[in-house]
């Protein structure tokens, strides 16, 4: 049950999902990997909507060349790991919800509990072996992900349903060349918000996601296009669904 200050916290929201549909939200578990230049926002808006209960998991500490677009993490933040600083700021956005940080690394060892019982994940990942990682857990476990990535301008998303839609392996094959890439602040933030609002729609069970579809962002001329894609029947790792 939503309590008088969650009501009026949540009132403008309310307008349009219901009461009924914020106790969804209230009710749900997001796991986020990665309290980054895409988990920032990510969680910064699920925070505010009134996610109930927002996991997630950062192994990095955050430095200065991070501040322009990291937006849960300021100067005072510097040599703090991602996750400790990343929960201050969202326990401070909404104190009604729960929190679960994580400062480790994911990886085979561990993500399958990190991601036992989350409704969703969030894949707000920049390193490609972490994030295939993800994406085979995903596929293992049966659990919707929600993929973003960034680079410049530029930005990406699309949501993942096992069995039904392409994985990130159907669309990011082969392993990209490393680098420290550019970035504008505010390409994170665009994509990012999107990913939150992906999820959102989710856990309402509406239906108008961007599953079996990309959506691509293109900064510098402000647009916006939407690709149908399809599973490769090759896909090692989605392949035999």
């Amino acid at each position: 049950m939503l309590d008088a200050t969650e009501k009026e916290l949540y009132n403008r929201q309310i307008m349009m999902v219901g009461e009924e549909g914020q106790e969804k939200l209230k009710s749900a578990t997001v796991l986020v990997a990665g309290c980054g230049g895409l988990g920032s926002p990510i969680m910064h808006y699920l925070a505010v909507a009134g996610i109930g209960h927002i996991r997630f998991v950062d192994k990095d500490t955050v430095e200065r060349s991070n501040l322009n677009r990291q937006i849960l993490h300021w100067h005072q933040d510097i040599g703090k790991a991602k996750s400790q600083s990343a929960e201050e700021k969202l326990a401070e956005l909404n104190p009604n919800i729960e929190l679960e940080a994580f400062n480790t690394e994911i990886n085979a060892e561990n993500i399958d509990e990190l991601i036992q019982g989350a409704d969703i994940i969030v894949d707000a990942l920049d390193n490609y072996e972490t994030r295939m990682l993800l994406n085979r857990a995903v596929i293992r476990q049966s659990v919707p992900l929600v993929h973003g990535a960034v680079h410049g301008f530029h930005g990406q998303l699309t949501t993942i349903i096992p069995g039904k839609t392409p994985c990130i392996e159907c669309l990011i094959p082969e392993k990209p060349p490393k680098e420290v890439f550019p970035i504008i602040g505010c390409t994170a933030g665009v994509v990012g918000t999107m990913q939150a609002n992906e999820v959102i729609k989710y856990l309402l069970g509406w239906e108008d996601l961007h599953a079996g579809h990309i959506v691509m962002w293109d900064g510098r001329s402000g647009t916006l296009d939407r690709m149908k894609i399809c599973r490769r029947m090759d896909c090692p790792e989605c392949g035999h669904l």
